[in-house]
């Protein structure tokens, strides 16, 4: 692994991560991409594992930042309500949500786990799942403009649908932002909303993949032959372009609409598509 593949692939995922555009979808394709103009094959795929699972680690740390004081007010409101058994602070059921929401992300995705890794060296099909990526974001935009009285809560049954949206959202080709956001635009919610519940929803999933993924799919003896220096870089620049990302995001989706990613993913979903099934 170069040390340039790796700062263009922590570009890639801090721009894709937070952006409704799918940031596996992104790294499948520029990794077979690379590979097939430089005829690199695939020798080193437990060192491109843990380059994925660090610049996702980037993008994580990133969240966490930009959230820092949010995410005190929620886990300070969810550990008073759980030892006063009430949840009716808007942060308690806020923190409430995200845990139920990540166990139903789990159990949603496990399945998809091996469906998942087959895609990685599918880029075609993954291409295919980005066009239907960006017709939901059309969609959920055209239907969240007619919607006259839009609501800045989240509740029970737009966490629950989120969260289905995440766990779905494993597959690569499937914008995680993109799903959930749109989820929460089908259920009346404004973008601001929507985005912000997005992004901190994300946070367990991100910090238990980090952590648990490499346990299962990472053989720890081939650490010594891994080129640290440009996974080390990768990280940096995942980070520095996630948390840019996700402050412009945010000022972005308050003012503008989302079909722009919609465009933008049908238009490289279909080019994914056609050059990989033509080479």
């Amino acid at each position: 692994m170069h040390i340039f593949q790796a700062i263009i692939m922590g570009i890639i995922q801090g721009l894709s991560e937070f952006l409704p555009i799918s940031s596996s979808a992104h790294l499948v394709i520029s990794s077979n991409l690379y590979k097939y103009f430089t005829n690199i094959e695939h020798n080193q795929l437990s060192q491109e594992i843990f380059l994925d699972i660090m610049l996702h680690l980037g993008t994580l740390i990133a969240v966490l930042i930009y959230f820092r004081k949010d995410i005190a007010a929620i886990i300070s409101s969810f550990l008073n309500g759980c030892k006063e058994k009430n949840f009716s602070d808007k942060n308690a059921q806020l923190g409430l949500y995200i845990l139920i929401g990540t166990i139903i992300t789990v159990l949603v995705a496990l399945p998809l786990q091996h469906t998942a890794e087959i895609l990685v060296k599918s880029p075609h099909i993954v291409g295919l799942l980005l066009i239907l990526t960006g017709l939901l974001l059309c969609i959920s935009e055209f239907y969240s403009k007619k919607v006259q009285n839009k609501s800045d809560k989240i509740d029970f049954k737009t966490s629950v649908i989120v969260a289905i949206s995440q766990g779905l959202a494993s597959l690569p080709g499937f914008s995680r932002s993109g799903l959930t956001i749109a989820a929460a635009l089908f259920n009346k919610k404004d973008r601001v909303s929507a985005a912000r519940y997005s992004f901190l929803l994300s946070i367990p999933i991100i910090l238990g993949a980090s952590m648990v993924y490499p346990l299962i799919s990472i053989d720890f003896k081939e650490f010594a032959s891994f080129n640290w220096t440009a996974i080390i870089t990768g990280t940096i620049v995942s980070g520095f372009v996630g948390y840019l990302c996700i402050k412009y995001f945010i000022k972005f989706v308050g003012k503008y609409s989302l079909s722009f990613f919609g465009y933008y993913c049908i238009i490289v979903g279909v080019f994914t598509a056609v050059f990989f099934v033509l080479h």
